[in-house]
């Protein structure tokens, strides 16, 4: 019998792999991806709990077990990230009035946004940090950006249940942002934190097994290819391998527990390399030729990487996707153009099995099915100007009543006329 060591927080278990295999799709599909982690007896898995990561074992070995409120949020937790339905079909059975409210909550994501505003330009009111009320269908706000933050052409995303903002510019000449900042939701606070030792903006920011990744940008009106890797602990950053060649606002996702990047070569190329952290490398993995009017947007869902772009041509209304799948190497069309009357689509995030949608007018989630996208639900739009990204962070308790969500962040990117590029 074949035993794989998963840590989990500060807890080791030693697990049966066919075991893993037939119960856990995520699993499933890393063993068979073919990747490193295939071979090795020791993974570390990070954002879930190691009570949560028990309880699914426990239902694996065939117990049954009660739950409290805090176990039963965080067997939520794995059993969505690791897709297991046994654990799944156990928690359905444990619904009951007292507990409903608290599984409704640990399940459900929320899309938020932070809008990309320079403090030079946009007066105080809107420099705000917002989440979309999926009850109402609304935006409201979560919390205000710091008075000398600038998150205009910034990186932002969520490491360990933290918003970070690095680089970004302000001012007419597009000044460098020399700060970083960090929300952390559980005591609703902004700290700084080190920069970059290249100032950037318009970089790619990523986090990923425990590090931020600072990729690419601009400094000095000029594209740069440099890559620093932030470590939380020591509050450092160092340089890592560079890009292939410079890029500006790459798109990435994380696919499997693995970062890709698409780099655009203008007009018609796309394409997408693996950074591998272990060996500090940027492996091609394909490449995309497609006529292209605008730039491009990436998504992962289990081992797929979805890839957006406008066009053909000049045709700004239409969204036209493809697929590339990192265990196959398959790639294909996905049926269908992503078009609305209310305007083209801007970014998106995913969800469980769903995807989130956003631009001006509309917010609009869809289904992932084998494909194609099939739509869900609309909902109202960013009505903010500007670029948009989006990242998820949990929102913690409030109050009694409040009890915590996972939420999408969607930054957009709201610049003045005078600044844009």
């Amino acid at each position: 019998m074949a035993t794989l060591h998963v840590k989990v927080e500060d807890s080791l278990f030693a697990i049966d792999k066919v075991l893993l295999s037939e119960n856990c799709e995520y699993f499933h599909a890393l063993f068979e991806s073919g990747m490193r982690e295939c071979q090795q007896e020791e993974i570390h898995l990070l954002g879930l709990s190691a009570r949560g990561f028990d309880i699914m074992l426990k239902v694996l070995g065939g117990e049954r077990p009660a739950l409290d409120c805090d176990e039963i949020i965080e067997a939520v937790e794995c059993a969505a990230f690791l897709q297991v339905k046994s654990l799944v079909k156990h928690l359905i059975n444990l619904v009951n009035s007292n507990n409903c409210i608290e599984m409704y909550h640990a399940a459900s994501t929320t899309f938020i946004a932070v809008g990309a505003y320079s403090p030079t330009f946009v007066q105080d009111s809107l420099r705000s940090v917002c989440y979309l009320d999926e009850d109402s269908k609304t935006w409201k706000t979560l919390t205000d950006l710091p008075a000398e933050a600038s998150t205009a052409l910034a990186g932002v995303t969520v490491l360990d249940n933290k918003l970070y903002i690095v680089g970004g510019v302000y001012g007419v000449s597009k000044q460098a942002v020399e700060l970083s900042f960090c929300y952390d939701p559980e005591r609703n606070t902004w700290s700084h934190f080190s920069s970059p030792q290249q100032l950037r903006y318009n970089l790619t920011l990523m986090g990923h097994n425990g590090y931020l990744y600072a990729i690419g940008g601009e400094y000095d009106r000029r594209i740069i290819s440099s890559v620093e890797r932030y470590h939380v602990s020591t509050d450092t950053w160092s340089f890592v391998s560079p890009l292939p060649r410079p890029a500006a606002g790459a798109a990435c996702a994380q696919a499997m527990g693995r970062m890709f990047v698409c780099l655009w070569k203008p007009i018609d190329t796309t394409d997408i390399y693996e950074y591998d952290p272990d060996r500090d490398q940027w492996l091609l993995i394909t490449t995309l030729i497609r006529p292209q009017s605008y730039g491009h947007y990436m998504v992962a869902h289990r081992d797929n990487l979805y890839v957006m772009r406008n066009g053909p041509s000049d045709d700004f209304l239409r969204c036209m996707i493809d697929c590339f799948n990192i265990t196959t190497l398959q790639l294909t069309v996905m049926a269908g153009q992503y078009v609305n009357s209310k305007g083209a689509l801007f970014t998106s995030a995913v969800k469980g099995d769903s995807v989130f949608t956003v631009n001006r007018m509309l917010t609009l989630v869809y289904s992932v099915e084998e494909k194609m996208w099939k739509p869900k639900k609309e909902m109202q739009g960013y009505r903010w100007c500007g670029s948009l990204l989006t990242c998820f962070l949990r929102l913690p308790k409030t109050s009694s009543d409040d009890l915590s969500t996972d939420c999408i962040i969607h930054t957009g990117q709201q610049e003045p006329e005078d600044i844009k590029t």
